[in-house]
């Protein structure tokens, strides 16, 4: 069992609804040793990928891909959820449920740091349904870039994300799969 796992036994809370909340660690309180060692790992798995630039989404993608990104040498661009003054009027935006929040949220990109030619490596916290990750692709796709791995540390196996990503004919690596969330119990594949 790797630190991930374990950490998600040892700290995790099954909310119901498919809900793993993982607040104290990776989404409200970050462990920067845990993410490091989680970076290392998708550094490792995504080495021969030949990305340019790590792909993820405001918030809570940013822990884990910052960390893949100093282990890969490579920078980060995060798809705000919210356009700030200081971007451009010109921006590429795409929708995606969240199933956090419960409703649609924004993705937006400034081009000024998604651009043609790209090879990006999407990086994120949870892998459910894999609507997120397909907007997150949706924004390289518009930018002109290409889609070379996806990296999430939690997937939802039930919920089928992985094959909602199929399309995208691209490494897909998960450092802890959970089977099953019922009855309030974590179980892993």
């Amino acid at each position: 069992m790797n630190a991930l796992q374990e950490r998600i036994l040892k700290e995790g809370k099954v909310l119901g609804g498919g809900i793993l909340k993982v607040d104290s660690f990776v989404n409200h309180q970050v462990d920067p040793k845990l993410m490091d060692e989680c970076g290392r790992d998708f550094a490792k798995r995504f080495a021969q990928v030949g990305a340019t630039k790590i792909l993820t989404a405001e918030i809570s993608g940013i822990a884990p891909a910052l960390a893949t990104a100093i282990h890969m040498n490579l920078p980060v661009v995060y798809a705000r959820k919210s356009k700030p003054v200081t971007m451009p009027d010109q921006v590429y935006l795409t929708l995606a449920p969240s199933h956090t929040k419960g409703r649609m949220v924004e993705l937006i990109v400034s081009p000024e740091y998604l651009a043609n030619n790209e090879k990006v490596l999407i990086i994120d916290d949870f892998l459910a349904s894999g609507q997120t990750i397909l907007g997150l692709a949706r924004l390289a796709e518009a930018s002109g870039s290409k889609i070379v791995g996806i990296g999430t540390l939690i997937e939802k196996v039930f919920e089928g994300g992985r094959a909602a990503l199929a399309s995208l004919n691209v490494q897909i690596e998960s450092i802890a799969l959970i089977k099953s969330l019922d009855d309030g119990k974590i179980e892993f594949v």
